[in-house]
């Protein structure tokens, strides 16, 4: 059996095969680069040379950019640490500001610091999923501390207007962060422009490796407290051996990544386009939860009328690789906050499917896979004894 055609790119990407050859690259002759030798002197060049790939795809020098597992733990050092940093200087401020779609890696620290003393606001969005500027700025006073406000939306692709959320943060001399995983290599990110404080990356997002990520955190602001202790690595903000092979390959991922912006653009852009027509053509009731919101090139949230999503996938599972807008959360499944925050009911939110197409895909796979979920689509109506006249 063939592998399934993969639109599950919200999830992950594929690995380019740059950042695989600069993985093993690194694997084929090890060192530790604390390591006062030669072996170490080589695998501290490829950190250096990894860093400096990575900060230059979003316009930050080297030395603000700290490697972590992955956005998880970037998102916590970010909203954690930064917390507790500016919380001991600046003790007045106890407030930090979220948007209702963040993902769970920034909801979830920031609802931990209420056992801290911190309070928790969530600014709202629009039907589209785009946060709602006037509520944000609503939410603003002196006593906040922090804001988090994504980049690019991991269920819907929307993009958020970070450049000016961040401003008006920093209007009542708030800190501003944005987890900008699902941004990184898809958009143009530059965090001068943006003026943001911390900014989240993402190396499997971005074609590279799972297992590493980073934290951007610009050379003005304040330095978070580290989440964990150790040898000192990263000037002892993220302390532990760093993973040279992963590094180096989401630097590789990175350089490919700034030099196939454009063309990666408009060629996944095509991609999408097709796939929705192609829908149409075939007669799917379906539409855009993200309406016309801006979103990431490649990507789409579908509402599909009177189907049912998890059944879709499931039915199509052999052929196509899809994610719905539902999450199994202790064996239960439940509606995605995100969709929940844009106003879908229950039975609506049933109905979402999220597609992200990638660089290495082509016109025939997109046409072959529109063609599985509109004949899927069919059964699922069947299934669930929902027919629509």
């Amino acid at each position: 059996m063939g592998h399934p055609i993969y639109l599950d790119g919200f999830a992950t990407l594929p690995l380019a095969p740059e950042a695989r050859e600069a993985m093993l690259a690194v694997w084929t002759h090890p060192g530790n680069a604390g390591s006062p030798n030669v072996s170490g002197e080589l695998a501290a060049r490829a950190i250096a040379d990894g860093r400096g790939s990575v900060a230059d795809l979003i316009g930050a020098t080297a030395s603000e950019i700290t490697f972590t597992s992955g956005a998880t733990e970037a998102n916590n050092l970010a909203i954690l640490g930064v917390a507790r940093a500016a919380g001991r200087r600046e003790p007045n401020r106890k407030r930090v500001l979220v948007s209702a779609v963040e993902h769970k890696a920034v909801l979830e620290p920031a609802y931990a610091l209420q056992s801290e003393g911190f309070e928790i606001s969530i600014a709202p969005v629009d039907h589209r999923g785009r946060l709602d500027l006037e509520a944000f700025t609503r939410l603003i006073d002196e006593d906040l501390l922090l804001a988090s406000v994504m980049m690019v939306n991991n269920e819907t692709g929307v993009i958020q207007p970070v450049k000016e959320a961040a401003a008006l943060a920093h209007a009542s001399g708030a800190l501003f962060h944005s987890d900008a995983a699902q941004a990184a290599g898809k958009i143009d990110v530059d965090v001068v422009e943006l003026d943001v404080d911390y900014l989240t990356l993402s190396a499997h997002k971005t074609y590279g490796p799972m297992g590493v990520g980073a934290l951007y955190i610009a050379a003005s602001a304040l330095k978070p407290l580290p989440l964990t202790l150790g040898g000192g690595q990263q000037s002892g903000l993220r302390p532990g051996t760093e993973p040279v092979a992963l590094i180096a390959a989401f630097g590789a991922a990175a350089r490919v990544a700034k030099h196939r912006l454009s063309s990666d653009q408009k060629h996944c852009s095509g991609l999408i386009e097709q796939l929705i027509e192609t829908l149409e053509q075939r007669q799917l009731r379906f539409r855009r939860v993200s309406g016309d919101a801006p979103t990431v090139p490649g990507a789409a949230s579908i509402q599909l009328f009177g189907v049912d999503a998890d059944e879709l996938c499931a039915r199509i599972a052999r052929h196509v690789s899809l994610s719905t807008g539902s999450a199994c959360t202790s064996g239960q499944i439940k509606t995605s906050h995100v969709l929940e925050s844009i106003g879908l009911s229950e039975i609506d939110a049933r109905g979402v499917i999220r597609i992200f197409c990638n660089r290495y895909q082509n016109s025939e796979e997109i046409i072959t896979a529109a063609g599985h979920i509109v004949d899927a689509a069919g059964q699922s109506r069947l299934a669930t004894g929902e027919l629509h006249q």
